[in-house]
């Protein structure tokens, strides 16, 4: 990168730590989202063109208009295939959406959740009327208005309601009973332990037995409410969750696999090696060959 690139970067990110915001068109983004990396900021993107998203454990092929959102919490990286792509981003601070008062629905909404879902199709019609909402985002922020701040607030959390719209009514299905309060807990436990950005600090609750202890329930009563909900025992969740980490790490980072397995919880590579198999069928470094 040249050196007056760089001083840009520089300055974007400090200007956007500072405000806790900014929208602009896609085709005037030098901030690309090739590594796949934890951001600083929450994002939401309306893009039109053909790409593969990598999101935690999990990749989406998009074509067409979709509508995105990263959460800081969440790595990912983005691969444009299209020799054109267009569209708008937003970028915003938790803190910036705090101040309204109204950021618990960063925590309900299921696009920004830790295991929600982050991309939305988008129909023409749909994709005119987002558009308009970006353009008035970019108006506002350029504008000298006192409160338009207050107004850009009003503008992302119309966008978050409009996709919530376009998601099936039981994405919101409110919890009702112990069994699904439980569950949820656990689920939200077991999501929050991830992802694992450093070998150094590994993975603290690895059984069963330490996710009971952590909710102050007894683990045989824990196993029941989650398998009453979803089907599914405990040891079957964190499992599923462990891989999912393990095979998000084989490919997009470039740690050894003794760091991989220590940095999940595992005392030895060849436990790791051992639990991998026996899971997926195939040993780790089968998706490192596969990447190289």
């Amino acid at each position: 990168m040249k050196k007056s690139q760089a001083r840009s970067v520089s300055e974007f990110n400090n200007e956007l730590k500072l405000k806790g915001f900014n929208v602009f068109k896609i085709e005037e983004d030098g901030q690309a989202t090739r590594f796949y990396s934890r951001k600083d900021f929450y994002k939401i993107c309306l893009t039109t063109g053909k790409s593969i998203i990598h999101y935690a454990n999990r990749s989406f092929e998009a074509e067409g208009t979709v509508l995105f959102f990263g959460n800081p919490h969440i790595p990912y990286s983005w691969e444009t295939l299209s020799t054109t792509y267009v569209g708008y981003t937003c970028l915003f601070s938790e803190e910036f959406l705090n101040v309204s008062e109204r950021a618990d629905i960063l925590q309900q909404s299921p696009f920004f959740k830790i295991g929600g879902t982050p991309i939305l199709k988008i129909t023409d019609q749909q994709r005119i009327f987002l558009n308009s909402i970006f353009q008035k985002m970019i108006e506002e922020q350029q504008s000298s208005y006192t409160f338009k701040d207050d107004l850009i607030r009003n503008y992302i959390n119309l966008i978050l309601h409009e996709a919530m719209k376009l998601q099936p009514s039981e994405n919101f299905d409110q919890q009702k009973n112990a069994a699904n309060r439980i569950a949820a807990v656990f689920l939200e436990l077991l999501e929050r332990q991830f992802p694992i950005e450093n070998p150094d600090k590994p993975l603290q609750l690895k059984t069963a037995q330490d996710y009971a202890r952590s909710l102050s329930l007894h683990t045989n009563y824990l196993n029941r409410m989650v398998k009453a909900v979803t089907g599914k025992p405990t040891t079957a969740h964190i499992a599923e969750r462990i891989i999912g980490e393990a095979k998000a790490l084989l490919q997009h980072t470039d740690w050894n696999i003794a760091d991989i397995a220590y940095a999940l919880g595992f005392e030895y590579p060849s436990y790791f090696n051992n639990y991998f198999k026996r899971m997926t069928g195939t040993n780790p470094s089968s998706l490192r060959t596969l990447e190289v």
